[in-house]
Parts: structure tokens; sequence; C-alpha cells
């Protein structure tokens, strides 16, 4: 093989994992570790971008490999623990169900109700403080 061909299967390897890690930290379940994720994958191939020796290329990428498949393990529990959505992902917090206004939000245990009771005019006269 020639230098060139070495070369193009390289940068091949690289854009390959450098995809890989992406679309594996996307599969988090919690926006924080999918954003950390993802910032930190793109900053380390920013990083080690202008690497020239061969040698250390190859170790980088092994090191990426190892980083991948450490992501797949831990997307794999942070599926098993899903919370609630946070505000910044577009999604409401919780739904509003009833007359009452009580808010009901998933939680990994099942459904959980929260009532915000708030007084009424009425509760006001009947309760007496002496």
């Amino acid at each position: 093989m020639s230098v060139a061909n070495l070369q193009r299967d390289t940068a091949f390897q690289v854009r390959s994992l450098f995809r890989s890690l992406l679309r594996q930290s996307s599969q988090f379940s919690n926006y924080n570790f999918r954003e950390y994720a993802r910032r930190r994958t793109r900053d380390a191939f920013r990083e080690h971008q202008h690497e020239t020796e061969e040698r250390r290329i190859q170790e980088l990428i092994q090191d990426g490999l190892q980083n991948l498949r450490m992501l797949k393990r831990q997307t794999v529990i942070s599926q098993f623990y899903q919370l609630d959505k946070l505000v910044v992902e577009g999604q409401k917090t919780g739904e509003q169900t009833g007359q009452e206004g009580g808010i009901v939000r998933q939680k990994d245990t099942g459904y959980d109700t929260f009532r915000i009771m708030l007084p009424s005019p009425q509760a006001d006269s009947d309760c007496r403080w002496d």
C-alpha cells in the first residue's frame, strides 16, 4: 500500500470514530450527560486535529475506541434511570390534569401526583385561630 492510501484509510477511521462517538453520545437519556459527551468528543478531536505522527494517531484511535466502548456501556445504564425532561430540552416538566390543577410527573417507579392546594375565600372564613 502506498502512503497516500494509508493516510486515506487513517482519515476514514478517524472520521468514522468521530461520528460513532457523537452518535453514541446522543443516546444518553440525561441532557447533561448527553451534552457533556458531545462537547468532550468535539474538544478532544479539535485538540489533536493537527497530529501528524502515525504512531500517535493510532494510539489516539485506540483510546477513542476504548472511549466508544465505555460510552456504549454508560448509555445503556443511563436508559435504566430516565427522569423528567428538563425545560431546556423543550418539553413540559409536568402535565396539568383535572380541575384541581395537580401536576402529574412520571417517575422511574411509576406516577406520582403532586397537588398544590390554594386557599379559597370560603376556607378563610371557616378557619378560626382562637
